[in-house]
């Protein structure tokens, strides 16, 4: 064939970016275009990793040089399923896959849940990373705050929530964050986890950050080191698992510190209720849990309530539908076979399409689980492509799906030339109070910079 395939992958976070990388890499001639709703890319890493996290934020460094190769093109503000249907893409690629990764929070489903200071951590996280979808203020008026959940999201939100604001203004958060958390009010973070050390998500490097301000001191109770047969196991199977623990048992033996700001985190306390009254919290119930043995827990029947006026529940991310792709709304991801969508009344695979990263596996695994994920994914589509199972698309065309795009459609494209120029002027921003960049959160502003009039 004298063309290259032509893949269209959806959503510019690292699921998609890596999916891009190994289908150019795979020895064939491939030409890529990288759908993003965003007006910038990188999804996860810059809108789901905290501020102050610069080395998780360094992925952008090895992703930049992916979206530099010429076979990859960025198409960005673009929302597939309601910009453009995926019936409308077909015409112009062999291939689509979707990578559009998870944003929205899991429900916390017990009593109280809907009081106005019970809030997803997503929601949070989208605030202080400045994702233009999300609010441009915060409410920080509760002096002590409960965060429900054991992974690093819990630690991220509880970090942020204990720091001042000027320990975070070297970061790049805009000025709008800024002067919300100059009004944060919280001195007591207590974190929540149903089971012990050994079955929580942290990992170690993370738990340990969340001790290294000097504004904060970490409490773990003593009472709450515990382990059961299956634990010791979970230690022994797992080094970063051990490393956990022992993180964890130096808090809880360690003389007071005295610090300004507390986080404890309390194992074995399974929620039961957020306690509300004339509409706003004033509690957190929780009941006491013990281990079984086998690394569950069962409930002593002993409750215990806590003194707090929010309550932020990080228990997992859930992905959102795509329109015109079929979702699994009970577990939240693309129904797949590890790579092919499938159509839900069949179980057969929908031709041409595919899923990759969250969105076909769940909030679950580090980013670099997502490189693995992606090749599964490609080497599905690269099969079916060299088996000649894909059919030939009526207009592949770099050109022809770009007209289709900004002529018929009317779309303001963002591309990769203009993420140099939003880029650009986040560092120059930045650069002024002294920090590597400030960004940029008003979507038209974002536009401005890197949209087509700028080209």
């Amino acid at each position: 064939m004298s063309r290259p395939l032509r893949v269209a992958v959806i959503g510019a976070g690292p699921a998609g970016i890596y999916a891009s990388d190994l289908l150019i890499k795979s020895g064939e001639a491939v030409s890529v275009d990288l759908y993003e709703k965003m007006p910038a890319p990188f999804g996860l890493i810059r809108y789901g990793v905290a501020p102050d996290h610069p080395r998780i934020k360094g992925i952008v460094t090895s992703l930049h040089r992916v979206l530099d190769k010429p076979e990859i093109r960025l198409l960005g503000n673009i929302t597939i399923g309601e910009d453009v249907t995926v019936e409308e893409l077909r015409p112009y690629y062999d291939a689509i896959i979707f990578s559009t990764g998870a944003t929205g929070d899991r429900d916390l489903p017990i009593p109280g849940s809907d009081l106005p200071e019970s809030i997803g951590a997503g929601e949070f996280v989208g605030f202080y990373d400045g994702n233009p979808l999300f609010e441009r203020g915060w409410n920080l008026q509760a002096q002590k705050v409960a965060v429900v959940g054991v992974g690093n999201v819990a630690l991220d939100v509880s970090r942020v929530l204990a720091k001042t604001a000027d320990e975070l203004k070297v970061t790049e958060i805009p000025d709008n964050v800024y002067e919300n958390l100059s009004q944060n009010q919280a001195t007591e973070v207590h974190v929540f986890g149903r089971r012990g050390p050994a079955q929580c998500k942290f990992t170690p490097k993370e738990l340990k950050e969340v001790d290294e301000s000097p504004t904060i001191e970490v409490i773990v109770d003593p009472e709450d080191i515990d382990y059961d047969a299956a634990s010791e196991e979970a230690r022994r199977a797992s080094k970063s698992q051990d490393l956990v623990c022992q993180t964890l048992e130096g808090y809880a033996l360690r003389e007071p510190q005295n610090a300004p700001h507390k986080i404890y985190m309390h194992f074995f306390e399974s929620p039961v209720e957020i306690l509300g009254e004339d509409g706003h919290v004033v509690g957190f119930r929780t009941e006491r849990t013990r281990l079984n043995g086998d690394g569950t827990v069962s409930g002593t029947g002993e409750y215990r309530t806590w003194d707090v006026q929010a309550v932020y529940h990080a228990v997992g991310y859930r992905s959102d539908a795509v329109n015109g792709v079929p979702f699994d709304a009970e577990r939240a991801v693309i129904p797949n076979d590890g790579g092919h969508v499938l159509d839900p009344e069949t179980g057969e695979p929908i031709t041409a399409l595919y899923t990759t990263g969250w969105i076909k596996r769940g909030p679950v695994g580090l980013i670099g689980n997502t490189k693995s994920d992606a090749k599964e994914t490609t080497d599905m589509l690269l099969s079916d492509w060299r088996e000649g199972r894909l059919p030939e698309p009526a207009q592949p065309g770099q050109e022809e799906v770009l007209e289709f795009l900004e002529k018929d459609k009317g779309l303001a494209i963002t591309t990769w030339e203009g993420w140099y120029r939003l880029d650009a002027a986040e560092r120059a921003a930045g650069e002024g109070e002294g920090r590597e960049r400030k960004k940029i959160v008003e979507w038209d502003e974002m536009l401005k910079h890197a949209g087509p009039q700028a080209d």
